[in-house]
């Protein structure tokens, strides 16, 4: 079902991403997203490979799994609407640092390091906050990864 600008733009203004944001700066910024739809089962990326894009989800379940050292897949967490996931690689320029599969039919909004790019020589003021809104999203995963390494940690000690 094609999502109206309106339904669209009110979807995201709900999401950590695009929190902030002026009305003119969301507008040129959701004129840079692609929208891509994925099948139950489908990898969107996996594990090692470049990546130069992230991605917004607008509709359906994923996983993000990374490779144990036994080459066995470990499920880190899930993700729905409002999430987003990819960012690492544009911060950083590295591969990617884990596998995210739909487990449902998935529609998510694409941004890709390019159109990042452009975004920052059109609009500076907007793009810091939206370097900001990844930020604080990265420190609440850092948060909890580190509450989860705790719980480990006691759990092995007992």
């Amino acid at each position: 079902m094609p999502v109206s600008s309106p339904d669209l733009k009110a979807f995201l203004l709900a999401t950590p991403f695009f929190g902030g944001l002026a009305d003119a700066s969301l507008d040129l910024l959701i004129s840079m997203l692609a929208e891509r739809s994925f099948d139950a089962g489908a990898t969107i990326f996996a594990e090692g490979e470049p990546g130069r894009s992230m991605f917004v989800v607008h509709a359906g379940d994923l996983v993000v799994s990374k490779l144990g050292d036994s080459g066995r897949s470990i499920r880190m967490t899930d993700l729905g609407p409002g999430d987003f996931f990819g960012e690492m690689t544009l911060i950083e320029m590295q591969n990617r640092s884990a596998t995210v599969v739909a487990e449902t039919e998935t529609v998510l909004y694409e941004l890709t390091a390019r159109n990042l790019y452009a975004y920052y020589k059109a609009d500076v003021h907007a793009y810091v906050i939206v370097m900001q809104n990844i930020n604080r999203e990265l420190c609440r995963r850092l948060r909890r990864a580190d509450r989860r390494i705790a719980e480990l940690s006691f759990h092995a000690s007992e």
